[in-house]
């Protein structure tokens, strides 16, 4: 793929040290049992409050994420938007069970909405659903359990955080990515974003669901929900990727003895992922966010949007990838003039960990992503005469 060879629009950014910190940790990414080690050790330290904040700050923290706030991120947002690389704001702190943690984060979601409306920088906002909800109140309504009255009343209160952000967003014209997170509980969330799809998504699509591609059952889901859409005349916003859970998604499949929503091998998840961004390129009430690192994706959005003739400016066509990742895709992208943005990642470094356990597994996890970053960041230092 010539089109992301280009180290040196790639690491633009990057100063000698950056690279030399990006080549460390990708070595040591790249190593297996050194990443089951680290994470188990970190998890650890961290439980046992050993003093190890200052040392992954400076080293996976400092290189995955933008900083502990939003105010932190700032200069690196800015930095990547001179070269056209756009950000989302990503309050990646996950796993909260209580009131006040879903009302602080909805705090967080409206504040970076404002921030989107001042910042052309900040062109979307993001949010899990468990950032405004109990994992297991979302698994209860998905497996269709009766609610107790409590529960009930619980789940009014999620409603009306995603209709308070929502209303925030067309007020302020600030799109919504709202992710996806396990099975286990992701109906109840998409049929309430589905609503949130009709009721707010008349003029354009402004509220995103995430469809991840590794499930075999999300092309069926969109054709559906395509359907849905033409019938009561709202658009559909989506970010397409391929997914983060999988091993965790196939070991419950395998404890609780039922067929696996995961794609039976990577070439069925690459597929799967490749006709949702087909479909979604044929019709012109749809927008997409193509959330992906895999360079053979990226290529086929770029090539569709050539052939249907749609503007690199168009706004219902984005890229995304995350910060200190795939930087050769994003800054390629963004040098030949496409909507690229970068999820920026950020919240205290002990509420963000598990989010980074995730980037590392996923790393290592991926054959060829890990060696292909490594590859580059070697052409760019031998460039630079490092």
């Amino acid at each position: 793929m010539k089109l992301f060879d280009n180290t040196e629009v790639a690491f633009s950014l990057k100063s000698d040290s950056e690279l030399e910190r990006a080549y460390f940790l990708f070595k040591m990414i790249q190593n297996e049992p050194m990443v089951r080690i680290g994470t188990a050790v970190t998890n650890f330290a961290l439980k046992a409050h050993l003093p190890v904040e200052g040392l992954i700050r400076s080293t996976v923290f400092d290189h995955f994420c933008g900083g502990v706030t939003e105010e932190d991120c700032l200069p690196n947002i800015e930095k990547m938007y001179n070269k056209g690389v756009s950000s989302v704001l990503d309050y990646s702190v996950e796993g909260k069970e209580d009131e006040a943690e879903f009302d602080a984060t909805l705090k967080k979601i409206l504040k970076i909405i404002n921030f989107g409306e001042e910042k052309q920088s900040i062109p979307f906002a993001v949010f899990k659903p468990t950032g405004f909800g109990r994992f297991s109140l979302y698994q209860k309504i998905t497996e269709k359990k009766t609610l107790t009255n409590n529960e009930k009343s619980e789940w009014l209160r999620v409603i009306e955080r995603y209709h308070t952000v929502c209303k925030a967003a067309v007020k302020q014209d600030v799109p919504i990515l709202i992710d996806a997170e396990e099975s286990w509980m992701q109906d109840a969330a998409d049929h309430l974003i589905e609503d949130l799809m009709e009721i707010y998504n008349t003029e354009k699509a402004i509220i995103f669901n995430t469809l991840q591609m590794y499930r075999h059952d999300r092309l069926d889901y969109l054709t559906q929900l395509h359907q849905k859409a033409k019938e009561k005349g709202f658009y559909i916003g989506m970010k397409v990727v391929r997914g983060a859970y999988m091993e965790k998604e196939r070991k419950r499949a395998e404890e609780n003895g039922y067929l696996s929503p995961i794609c039976k091998d990577k070439q069925a998840t690459d597929d799967n992922y490749n006709n949702a961004i087909r479909y979604m390129m044929q019709h012109p009430k749809m927008a997409l966010f193509a959330g992906t690192h895999n360079e053979k994706s990226s290529y086929l959005v770029k090539q569709l949007a050539e052939e249907k003739e749609i503007s690199p400016k168009d706004m219902r066509l984005w890229f995304g990838q995350l910060y200190g990742m795939s930087d050769h895709i994003s800054f390629n992208l963004a040098n030949y003039g496409y909507n690229v943005a970068k999820y920026v990642p950020f919240g205290p470094v002990r509420d963000v960990m598990p989010y980074l356990i995730r980037r590392a597994e996923e790393n290592t996890s991926v054959s060829g992503q890990t060696s292909r970053e490594l590859n580059l960041l070697k052409t760019e230092r031998k460039r630079r005469k490092l």
